[in-house]
């Protein structure tokens, strides 16, 4: 029995459109470990395919072959040889598919086809030639293919050069769930958090559907943590490992500017990258941080008024940041750790940081809770430091604005976010702070704008005397709306 899909509201509707149109469709599902691809493209469909089979993770050619014969028998219902190469496969493959009389469309999912392309086995190539010769042809063909590796489907199959260049008709990319889609997902299986207990979760699950599945229902939040990473036999301490070999074949060098962008959670620019890993600032490297951010792990952003070389790259995936900070290197001895740094209060400072990185993750719903979400805008950062501000930097104990939306409507709005269980109460002292920032900012780059100051923060803030410092406020309310 297959079950119901929760969000992806806008990929199922991609998927029937697809799915409707009367021409050969060659659409490539794509996105990281656990995202839920395969789950989506499976219910979709009701497992009901002409033909579905999934890669073998480093399995050898033979082995893929031989999973291809055992599958091929399965739906044509009568025993299939071994082919002797992926060529003889599509060949028999299209042979099976035009056997299929009727009208009804031809499904085909061929998941994980990344791990299909071993060393030396052609299977580019047969795959051109199959697609090129036949499968662009039967109008009845809707060919799916999903892959976590995502550099690998990008260039290989998206953005290929060679015999599928343009071939793909569609592609949808799957990223983790919002909290809207994640609150409704822990709904549907029993769980009765809270929002701000769902916004914890998601600082350290992120939105990945298969670690939310992890969770169970009749544990507090800091317990289902203590039992996702902490316990004996954790189900999430190996899976950083697994994450990356899953995404690169050449893991290290990506650990490598994941490990040390964990260290400064302000982000670095290139250079100051390269040069903190020693690294050689050619086109490899570069491609290592593009492909980081095509698979959502790093954000990149520019700093306000500055050129396109002061680029930043800023780590923002939760599950990756939790796992680095406290169980990368942690002694596996306290299988209660999460629940005792509670008590301690030791999480206080992570927090603060990691509901920062939720809210640039959710950057259309602050625009949305803006009133802005159809405005043209410009989301940046800004900061200089003491004495480095201009003409008046000596006037100056420097600033930093991590969120800043510049809008076309003559407004910026300074965002400070700000984690806490209750309404924020603002203080003199900052609303001092804020209005300090303001005038550093406004004197430093000469705008001409409005500065309106917004603080993010999941109960609001609170009523007192200061708080008329902020011309806007966004809420748990608001970082909960579904996507548009």
């Amino acid at each position: 029995m297959m079950e119901t899909i929760i969000g992806r509201k806008r990929e199922q509707m991609l998927i029937a459109e697809y799915c409707q149109s009367r021409r050969a469709e060659f659409i490539a599902v794509y996105g990281r470990r656990r995202v839920g691809k395969t789950y989506l493209v499976k219910n979709f469909f009701h497992n009901q395919f002409a033909f579905y089979m999934t890669g073998i993770f480093e399995g050898t050619l033979a082995d893929q072959l031989a999973n291809f014969s055992v599958r091929l028998s399965i739906h044509s219902q009568r025993q299939q040889k071994i082919p002797g190469s992926w060529f003889e496969a599509f060949s028999m493959l299209q042979s099976y598919l035009e056997s299929l009389k009727g009208s009804e469309n031809l499904v085909v999912f061929i998941d994980e086809l990344p791990w299909l392309d071993t060393p030396n086995s052609r299977f580019i190539k047969a795959l051109e030639l199959f697609w090129n010769s036949w499968g662009s042809t039967c109008t009845r063909l809707k060919f799916f293919v999903c892959g976590s590796a995502t550099t690998w489907m990008l260039s290989k199959i998206i953005g290929d050069r060679g015999g599928l260049h343009n071939r793909v008709t569609h592609r949808i990319y799957l990223r983790s769930f919002t909290l809207s889609e994640t609150e409704d997902y822990l709904k549907a299986n029993g769980f009765v958090y809270n929002r701000q207990q769902i916004i914890d979760v998601y600082m350290i699950l992120g939105g990945i559907p298969f670690y939310l599945s992890m969770l169970r229902a009749s544990l507090g939040v800091e317990q289902n943590v203590d039992q996702l990473f902490f316990a004996e036999d954790a189900p999430l301490r190996d899976e950083y490992g697994l994450l990356w070999r899953s995404l690169f074949k050449d893991a290290g060098k990506y650990t490598r500017v994941i490990e040390l962008l964990a260290k400064h959670g302000k982000g670095l620019t290139k250079a100051e990258i390269v040069k903190a890993l020693k690294a050689t600032d050619n086109g490899a490297f570069t491609k290592v941080l593009h492909n980081l951010v095509a698979c959502d792990f790093l954000r990149r952003f520019s700093a306000f008024g500055k050129k396109e070389r002061d680029m930043m790259y800023q780590l923002i995936d939760p599950y990756t940041l939790f796992y680095i900070r406290f169980v990368k290197d942690d002694n596996h001895t306290d299988h209660h750790k999460w629940t005792n740094m509670m008590l301690q209060g030791a999480q206080n400072a992570w927090k603060g940081y990691a509901f920062e990185q939720v809210c640039l993750r959710h950057i259309d719903q602050l625009k949305q809770g803006l009133g802005v979400s159809g405005m043209l805008t410009n989301v940046c950062s800004w900061q200089c430091a003491p004495g480095k501000c201009g003409e008046e930097g000596e006037n100056h104990k420097g600033a930093q604005i991590d969120l800043l939306i510049n809008r076309s409507d003559g407004i910026i709005n300074l965002c400070e976010m700000k984690y806490s269980s209750r309404p924020f109460a603002i203080t003199s002292a900052y609303a001092r702070e804020m209005d300090n920032r303001r005038e550093v900012f406004r004197s430093v780059t000469h705008t001409k704008k409005a500065l309106h100051l917004t603080i993010v923060t999941p109960h609001g803030v609170a009523h007192n005397s200061n708080m008329g410092a902020v011309q806007s406020q966004i809420t748990a309310s608001h970082l909960f709306l579904p996507p548009e």
